[in-house]
């Protein structure tokens, strides 16, 4: 059983909060809607120079089969027919700048979904309560939507890079243009990313991680699952032609309910695994339901590379086709009138990277881009991952891998506080980082847990429902904080590895360099300094000692800490509100970019105030005050044991 990890915390005695714990970025204010004329809970404003668009697409499957014999009323329930996708992205459009374009004035999409109460009834049946407490439950979030612009033109502008560690610069700059890289295009080519959900999960239950990275000039493809690991989810039919229900049953790959061919379209729910519900559970004496899970991955992974298929289809110039062959449009259940009304398809030809292409993921979805790794030949275009708290048991154990079928390309993992005090699970995740760093094509990994955070904190949940989380769930970091960790670390990982035209696009800079905290040995944390919870509560929530006093004022003692703090000089550090288990040397990333042709970035990056290197500046690098590190040449780490 490993160790847990620690941290540098100064003040004494029992931790209540996050010690130093620093203020979350500032954001753009929102709109008249959000704040005053809808009531309920609204999701915070994206803190990149670039506004956000998105797109709703369902297309048909290319190749519609079951994966699994498992059947539910006769019924196979895993069943590829569409793929359907939010894409998040760059866009120059914003509320301050209300363009009018063919359709007129542009709309926002809904957090929630269509049709919401229905949606809200399969979150209720996924918590295991009666379909109609999902009303009140979601009541608060019945009108939120995403603050992004739907539909909106595709950014062709550089933007000026912004200080992520300051407090105000993307409030003031979504709609200037910046300086144009030396040697870039005129119009930015942006990276591509796949995003993969967890259990319960669905395309916009992580709209604020999607949304932060396409307003640092990212496109990220939000994929919505149909393996039944989602609350409910609509699939969409072709009323004529190709796509067809009696059209995908020609071949017997499919098969429907009566109901289901009288009106166009599939209601899919959450499974639960036959005879064991909970399987899910760390403490679940039956384990993990084996066929479900490894099926429902191998549904998951043909519904991202059908997404990618998609994406090449719109890069090629061919977008229209796509538009053609939408089922999120008017006519079509759970969708919006809007459709792809009013895209401009040739603005997007050759817009973005085809390689070097980033899978990232929650939960079983991080599982889900675990296993993207471990199939390199498969998917050749996915050069690095991101997991946010995965959930290893979902995923091939590490006894079956190969060296054929182990973790390849660069991996960020960052863990919850509450699922690090999971010892299988926070085993399965170091093993993943092993693995990346295996010889003989070693590639440059991190870990590190995020204080004070539990598992939904990667998700809207936490922004939306924050008295939830800290009451029941025992969250002590603030929500938007812990959004600001998340994605400040995931732009350093990627500035460090993606090659260095696909860096120059990242607008953001000099980060608070969470990846180049000290190392801490998993077995030397104070017990003051965790919020372990009892062995009954383990990865489902924290444990706040003297809770009562606490719960009388935490911002109380938050502003208190703070003023402490400044009160004796002591400035914020990177280690403050992480631990890091394990980095690779500079060696270790100088190699990895010289291998994969991005060897420039580090200088390039210093050069231009971008970020600095992995453990040191260039300067340091080469020759100034250099911090003594491991002197393997390939990662840094402590791992325990």
């Amino acid at each position: 059983m490993p160790s847990f990890p620690g941290g540098l915390q100064t003040a004494p005695g029992p931790s209540q909060s996050v010690p130093h714990a620093q203020k979350p970025k500032g954001r753009p204010p929102r709109g008249w809607r959000d704040k005053i004329v809808f009531p309920g809970r609204s999701l915070p404003t994206y803190t990149g120079p670039y506004s956000v668009g998105t797109m709703e697409i369902e297309v048909p499957a290319r190749n519609p089969r079951y994966f699994s014999h498992i059947k539910r009323d006769g019924r196979h329930v895993l069943q590829l027919e569409t793929v359907l996708m939010t894409v998040y992205y760059p866009t120059s459009h914003h509320r301050r700048n209300q363009a009018q374009t063919e359709g007129g004035k542009l709309s926002r999409e809904l957090w929630l979904g269509r049709p919401r109460r229905k949606i809200a009834g399969g979150y209720a049946r996924f918590a295991g309560m009666p379909e109609w407490m999902g009303m009140f439950l979601f009541l608060p979030a019945m009108f939120t939507k995403l603050p992004a612009y739907r539909n909106a033109p595709l950014a062709r502008h550089w933007a000026p890079p912004v200080n992520t560690n300051t407090s105000a610069d993307g409030v003031f700059v979504k709609t200037q243009a910046g300086a144009r890289p030396e040697g870039a295009p005129e119009e930015p080519q942006f990276p591509l990313i796949f995003f993969s959900h967890g259990l319960g999960g669905m395309r916009t239950m992580y709209s604020s991680v999607c949304g932060e990275f396409a307003s640092y000039g990212f496109i990220v493809v939000a994929v919505e699952h149909r393996d039944g690991s989602g609350p409910r989810t609509y699939i969409n039919h072709r009323k004529k032609g190709r796509g067809t229900m009696p059209d995908m049953e020609k071949d017997g790959n499919l098969d429907h309910r009566p109901e289901e061919r009288r009106r166009g379209y599939d209601v899919i729910d959450y499974i639960f695994p036959k005879d064991n519900p909970s399987d899910t559970s760390p403490h679940n004496k039956k384990g993990v339901d084996r066929e479900l899970r490894s099926a429902q991955i191998e549904l998951r992974l043909a519904e991202l590379e059908e997404a990618y298929e998609v994406m090449k289809t719109i890069h090629a110039g061919d977008g229209q086709s796509i538009a053609d062959r939408n089922l999120r449009k008017k006519g079509y259940k759970a969708s919006s009138s809007h459709g792809l009304v009013p895209v401009d398809w040739s603005s997007w030809k050759g817009r973005f990277h085809l390689e070097h292409v980033t899978a990232c993921g929650h939960s079983f979805g991080a599982a889900t881009v675990s296993e993207m790794l471990r199939q390199a030949e498969r998917f050749p275009y996915i050069s690095q991952g991101i997991i946010y708290d995965i959930w290893g048991a979902g995923a091939t154990a590490h006894e079956q891998r190969t060296a054929e079928t182990r973790v390849h390309g660069p991996l960020l993992a960052i863990n919850s506080e509450a699922f690090t005090y999971w010892p299988s699970n926070f085993e399965y995740v170091e093993n993943c980082v092993k693995e990346a760093q295996e010889r003989p094509d070693p590639s440059p990994s991190w870990l590190l847990t995020l204080r004070g955070t539990v598992h939904v904190s990667q998700s809207d949940f936490s922004l939306l429902y924050p008295h939830i989380a800290s009451l029941f769930l025992k969250m002590v970091q603030g929500p938007q904080r812990a959004l600001d960790l998340n994605i400040n670390a995931s732009l350093e990982f990627l500035s460090h590895i993606l090659p260095t035209d696909l860096a120059a696009v990242n607008r953001a800079y000099k980060n608070e360099n969470l990846l180049e905290s000290k190392t801490a040995p998993l077995d030397r944390v104070p017990s003051e300094e965790m919020h372990r919870p009892d062995e009954k509560f383990v990865a489902m929530r924290l444990k706040i000692r003297h809770e009562w006093l606490y719960r009388m004022s935490p911002r109380l003692f938050t502003k208190a800490d703070r003023a402490t703090a400044r009160r004796r000089g002591r400035k914020a550090q990177s280690d403050d509100e992480i631990w890091l288990h394990s980095k690779p040397t500079p060696e270790a990333i100088e190699a990895y970019l010289h291998e994969t042709g991005g060897e420039n970035n580090l200088k390039q990056a210093a050069r231009e105030g971008h970020l600095p290197m992995a453990a040191d500046s260039v300067e340091q690098h080469e020759g100034g005050d250099r911090v003594v590190m491991d002197a393997h040449p390939v990662q840094d780490q402590t791992f325990g044991g």
